[in-house]
């Protein structure tokens, strides 16, 4: 479990370090929903091609609109 900005790209790059290991990534959205006033949740499918391999699984979020702007304040990948 990673929280904050910070730590996720300190992961992030020790995870990725060059674009061999970072491949290309990419998303399919399979259901937006409103779950009310400024707070959204979606899910999705991603999937990760390398020279090696692939890899790919779901994704859910939660949005919320905060001072104007959508910003993920939950964010789950399996």
């Amino acid at each position: 479990v990673n929280h904050g900005w910070q730590a996720t790209l300190d992961r992030y790059k020790k995870t990725y370090p060059d674009k061999a290991a970072m491949g290309t990534l990419t998303f399919e959205l399979l259901k937006v929903e409103g779950l009310g006033p400024g707070t959204a949740f979606v899910l999705g499918k991603w999937h990760l091609d390398r020279e090696k391999d692939e890899l790919g699984g779901y994704f859910t979020l939660i949005w919320k609109k905060i001072e104007g702007e959508w910003v993920i304040v939950s964010d789950h990948s399996s």
